[in-house]
């Protein structure tokens, strides 16, 4: 098998060794069989186009033709012309189905069912990549750059997988890549011929030094490398303590997860990680629990607070973490004069839930749990340490149930400076109407209480606010303008724009994340389904600390001490107190006794979305059209590198193993074009020389490079019998550094970005162009006589 054939092979293989790290996200997994069919209809096209040969872009031409006439007959053969070919309506059903497969792969979690659209999505994707990897890896003999799609290929799918592509399919990724590099150095060293590669050590007796063997010692030393490098990235990560079990770590892993006392995390949104369960279209448990409370409407369970904000999005600081200790300390801010009451919950989370972060009651306690899990101080939360997850925990929770009277907070003294100064940061991105509004709504109010009372009620009440769980997202800092100006969202809206109104009226604000109380079940347990997932924001009083809001209306329930006289915020039903708690899941299943029919229908009783996405203003674009706007933002910035991409390829094929002196000699020539002599054809090579050595103000090395390459053009071109040069390749780029080193810096960018030698490929098409018309005979009609 030839050089070229091995290496389509190594390049096919190693697209579908990494293709199926995707293979956990979808069930069934069949869509892999017609991605390894199309992948081969590339590979089998491209090889037989570089036999013809074909020039480069047709050959990936016609490879993108083949696959666009595969995919058709699979996802849209009743719209396709003769079933086959790919019309108008062809392209419409692609464009539908692509919208479709983007919809459900935000609607379901991994694994997802296997739609259409997936299908289509995954598909195309690995077809993709195998045309990247075929291209850079074949078509260009460049195996090293191919690894950048297939690193791509396997890092989309760790990161859609949450960790489901770990360690079993990253070797079979790299031992892909690798292959794919072993083929192509091989085939490089055949190019070259045999190498020496010192004594032969075999021991078979006649063997003279060097001859047979198993492989030559560069592709020894390949493999070598190969290995040690696959050895290092596997090895390396798990013993270094700040990498939390390094790339091959589970689920869960963050900074700053190790042993020992210190260490920090970095807590991204955990809603951001729950969207696809959150967007499911039935609801599900996630959790359980038994509680000694009296009333369970005010019992959130909050996994982790959002107290960065910059403009466009709420995220979690880097903080320091500890060992969990037997008893958690005071909340910050609380005082002994508040009311405070102690609740035990007994908690157990469903074995398909699965986050680093723990839901508990705020504020907890004490925390009794199995596992590795660590604390942090500020926030109050409890993280995974070590790829520990709540997947199935079963846990104890003794938390405080803070009941401050509307006095109490009315009263609050100031709170500490640096608490201040931190919680009530916005950037300077902020749009002004939104501290504009905050003030109009909190006129007349006396103190920070009745501000943040003011707010609340605006948003439930009395600002004409609607709850849609449908109403699309974007990007920008008018995101809380416009939804402000709109007034419907959910509850990351709300939670978000009243936190950031907050901070701008100078009353220290944050975010959190977790699950509304639940629903209770007939058995006095409660449960927690992921359409209970919410957020809302926390206010910061000196004397009570951290204490709920709830601006989210029809959602969550109004705390006591922000209602007038009765609740205004539909609480979830209470729980009868139980005589004691117990940490048996019930077997009843999981519903949601607050979300009607009609609103499972409308979808109003979920799902939520990431909580990163309601800092952002929609532009109203649907995602099919950002994707091919995209696309073609991608095309046209590549554009102005094509010429400089071909620069590159020609100069290493003129200067590789099968360029000759004249090869070589046309590269100086064109290199000197590049950094603007002009080329003159009618010079002897002699007198070229010295033309180009003044023109181009060459330097001593680079002009004797150009003399000596002149001298050997002369002797191929007159000599009888010219001897062979060597070294020329060497010569070629010494005369190229010597133009470069001589050019400004303009002449420079202009040499490199657009060379002037790339119109050559201008002139190549014209000339094709006038052979081919010359090769097809005119078309005469044969003229009628005139009756």
């Amino acid at each position: 098998m030839s050089g070229r054939g091995r290496l389509t092979l190594a390049a096919y293989g190693a697209t579908l060794a990494a293709s199926a790290a995707l293979l956990p996200l979808v069930k069934p997994a069949t869509w892999i069989f017609t991605a390894a069919f199309v992948v081969g209809l590339q590979s089998l096209v491209g090889t037989l186009t570089r036999r013809v040969p074909l020039a480069r872009p047709l050959t990936i031409g016609a490879q993108v033709l083949v696959t666009l006439l595969a995919l058709t007959p699979v996802f849209a053969r009743s719209e396709a012309l003769l079933g086959l070919l790919p019309g108008p309506d062809a392209f419409a059903a692609f464009a539908t189905l692509f919208e479709e497969g983007v919809n459900d792969v935000g609607t379901y979690a991994p694994p997802a069912p296997s739609t259409a659209g997936i299908r289509l999505l995954l598909v195309t994707g690995v077809a993709v990549i195998g045309l990247l990897v075929d291209t850079l890896a074949v078509t260009f003999r460049g195996a090293a750059p191919a690894g950048l799609p297939l690193l791509a290929l396997y890092s989309v799918a760790a990161g859609l997988s949450g960790g489901g592509a770990g360690w079993l399919f990253f070797l079979p990724a790299a031992a892909g890549y690798l292959v794919l590099l072993l083929t192509e150095g091989r085939d490089r060293l055949s190019r070259w011929g045999r190498v020496f590669g010192g004594a032969h050590r075999s021991g078979r007796p006649g063997s003279a030094p060097g001859d047979g063997g198993s492989a030559s010692a560069p592709v020894r030393t390949g493999r070598r490398i190969g290995a040690v490098a696959l050895g290092v990235a596997l090895v390396v990560p798990l013993a270094l303590p700040n990498l939390s079990g390094g790339f091959l770590g589970g689920p869960g892993n963050g900074p700053g997860a190790g042993n020992g006392k210190g260490g920090t995390i970095s807590a991204v949104n955990p809603l951001v990680s729950l969207q696809n369960n959150l967007r499911q279209p039935e609801d599900r448990e996630v959790l359980r629990y038994r509680t000694n409370a009296v009333d369970t409407s005010g019992l959130y369970l909050r996994l982790v607070a959002l107290d960065q904000f910059d403009g466009t999005s709420w995220k979690s600081s880097v903080r320091p973490v500890q060992d969990l200790p037997e008893s958690l300390p005071r909340p910050a801010g609380l005082s002994q004069g508040v009311d405070t009451g102690e609740i035990t919950t007994n908690l157990v989370a469903s074995t398909a839930y699965e986050q680093k972060w723990l839901p508990m009651p705020f504020p907890a306690s004490r925390v009794s749990i199995g596992g590795s899990w660590r604390y942090e101080p500020t926030g109050r939360m409890l993280v995974g340490d070590n790829g520990q997850t709540t997947r199935g925990a079963r846990y104890m929770v003794g938390s405080l149930d803070v009941r401050p009277t509307a006095e109490q907070l009315a009263a609050a003294p100031p709170a500490p400076e640096a608490l201040r100064r931190e919680y009530t940061r916005v950037p300077a991105s902020l749009p002004a109407d939104v501290r504009e509004t905050a003030l109009q709504v909190t006129r007349g109010a006396g103190d920070d209480y009745e501000r943040a009372v003011k707010l609340q009620d605006w948003f439930t009440r009395d600002g004409g606010f609607r709850y849609d769980v449908t109403v699309e997202s974007g990007t920008g800092v008018q995101a809380i303008s416009r939804f402000l100006q709109d007034k419907e969202g959910f509850c990351v809206h709300f939670s978000f724009s009243m936190a950031a109104m907050a901070r701008t009226l100078g009353i220290p604000a944050r975010v959190a994340v977790g699950f509304m109380p639940g629903t209770p079940q007939p058995d006095g347990a409660v449960s927690v389904g992921i359409r209970d997932a919410h957020a809302w924001p926390e206010l910061y009083f000196e004397g009570v600390g951290w204490t709920r809001f709830e601006p989210t209306p029809s959602r969550g329930s109004t705390p006591s001490y922000t209602r007038e006289q009765t609740p205004s915020g539909g609480a979830t039903p209470s729980a009868q107190p139980t005589a004691g708690a117990s940490n048996e899941p019930s077997a009843a299943p999981s519903a949601s006794a607050s979300c009607s029919a009609q609103e499972k229908r409308l979808g109003g009783c979920g799902p939520e979305q990431a909580a990163g996405a309601a800092a952002s203003d929609d532009d109203g674009l649907p995602t099919s059209r950002i994707v091919w706007l995209s696309l073609v933002l991608l095309l046209v910035l590549l554009l102005p590198l094509l010429p400089l991409l071909w620069r590159a390829r020609i100069r290493a094929r003129r200067l590789g193993p099968a360029g000759g002196v004249l090869t070589v000699w046309r590269e100086i020539n064109d290199t000197a074009w590049d950094y603007g002599v002009t080329q003159d054809e009618s010079r002897t090579p002699r007198a070229t020389a010295e033309r180009l050595v003044r023109l181009g103000e060459l330097e001593l090395d680079a002009a004797e490079a150009v003399h000596r390459v002149a001298g050997a053009v002369e002797e191929t071109l007159y000599a009888p019998r010219p001897r062979p040069a060597e070294g020329l390749p060497a010569e070629a780029r010494i005369i190229r550094h010597g133009f470069h080193r001589a050019a400004s810096r303009r002449i420079r960018l202009r040499a490199v970005l657009a060379p002037r030698s790339a119109v050559r490929v201008v002139w190549a098409v014209q000339e094709r162009l006038a052979a081919l018309r010359a090769a097809v005979p005119p078309l005469r009609l044969p003229l009628r006589k005139a009756s």
